[in-house]
């Protein structure tokens, strides 16, 4: 049998007839850009994370995009963030015309190290960028009293993590000054293409964030800001619509394989310095678990080994950022993130999703043994 890394296809036959349902409701209206499907996704996804506003756009880069130029970043502006994230989390900060500055991450988490912030401070810093990789919330406590010292935006980016919750109960996404959702196909909550959203509490940012997002405009033909195109269309709204409705059913799935993982490694013994490292679960908050990250020294060959099996696998992030020859510019070199660069070595992702049945499952759990036993 084999294990694909996700199945999208499970779940779309699990969904069909309302997805079909809601695409039919769209092509009879012949309604496509920011209507009524939008609207409603914006109204259940602020509820959902726990904000005042959401504002639906064209993909999560473009959420971040977006949430740049609400904030009027710009040249000279600087933004605190990991070089273990995705592309787009420094992409999308020199597309708005700032520099991104790395800080390297905790290597429980895989997220940025509150503690080695404040240092890479300095007059020219406006944002602060935690990610909430693989569906865990980062450190935010530290992060927002920081911001609150040096009078600093925080931008989350949540595209892997809506429905996490940090460890004093706050929503991911609905923390700092703006959130930005992705709804790219493989994520916990993912669409039919592209999509995103940007989520705060603020008014003022919201009017902007929504005049951003077509054209700068205010009124028909009336552009007081220069924007973009990054309109959510309809028919990915209406199937994040229905999609919605599933998702608190689909964490609790994930969850429960997690701790499947995790109590079928420990009790093979596999944990060690020299052999697997377990995700980090925290006591308190949520984990959603997106993406389901081991790590060991032996990764490339695990990886390989696996393959082998039938049983797919990821590397989340093969090069951290600060050696992407885009961002040479920069002046970072290997060396500079230990942590990062020692994570990208080590990460793989094993299969997890609603759909994995427990046989699938422990034909992932006797391979890795397998791997690591010599069986």
């Amino acid at each position: 049998m084999n294990v694909p890394l996700l199945d999208l296809r499970a779940q779309y036959l699990a969904i069909r007839e309302e997805a079909r349902a809601a695409l039919d409701e769209v092509c009879e209206s012949q309604s496509f850009i920011l209507g009524p499907q939008v609207a409603a996704l914006e109204w259940e996804v602020a509820g959902y994370c726990g904000v005042r506003y959401a504002v639906g756009v064209s993909s999560g880069t473009d959420a971040l995009l977006s949430a740049f130029m609400a904030l009027s970043i710009g040249p000279e502006d600087e933004i605190i963030t990991t070089p273990y994230t995705f592309f787009a989390s420094a992409g999308s900060i020199v597309r708005a015309g700032a520099r991104p500055v790395f800080v390297d991450i905790d290597p429980a988490s895989f997220h940025l190290d509150p503690s080695q912030v404040e240092d890479r401070i300095t007059p020219r810093t406006k944002v602060v960028l935690p990610v909430h990789l693989f569906g865990r919330c980062a450190d935010m406590a530290p992060l927002l009293a920081l911001a609150a010292r040096h009078h600093l935006a925080i931008v989350e980016d949540a595209a892997q993590a809506i429905g996490a919750h940090a460890e004093d109960g706050g929503r991911a996404g609905g923390i700092g000054t703006i959130g930005c959702l992705s709804f790219y196909p493989t994520k916990n909550l993912g669409g039919f293409g592209d999509g995103g959203m940007v989520l705060t509490n603020n008014p003022e940012l919201t009017d902007i964030l929504r005049s951003l997002r077509n054209h700068g405009s205010h009124g028909p033909y009336e552009h007081p800001r220069v924007g973009g195109n990054f309109r959510l269309d309809e028919i990915q709204a209406a199937i994040l619509l229905v999609k919605l409705r599933h998702l608190e059913g689909w964490i609790e799935a994930r969850g429960a394989r997690a701790q499947h993982y995790h109590k079928a490694f420990r009790s093979l013994h596999l944990e060690g310095p020299d052999a697997l490292i377990l995700p980090d679960i925290p006591k308190a908050g949520r984990h959603v678990f997106n993406q389901y990250v081991i790590r060991t020294r032996r990764r490339d060959d695990l990886a390989r080994f696996l393959t082998s099996r039938g049983i797919g696998t990821a590397i989340y992030y093969p090069k951290p950022l600060h050696l992407q020859p885009c961002f040479a510019y920069l002046g970072y070199k290997e060396g500079d993130f230990p942590e990062s660069e020692r994570a990208a070595r080590e990460a793989l992702a094993l299969p997890i999703y609603p759909e994995l049945t427990e046989e699938m499952q422990d034909q992932v759990i006797q391979a890795v043994g397998s791997f690591f036993l010599g069986d």
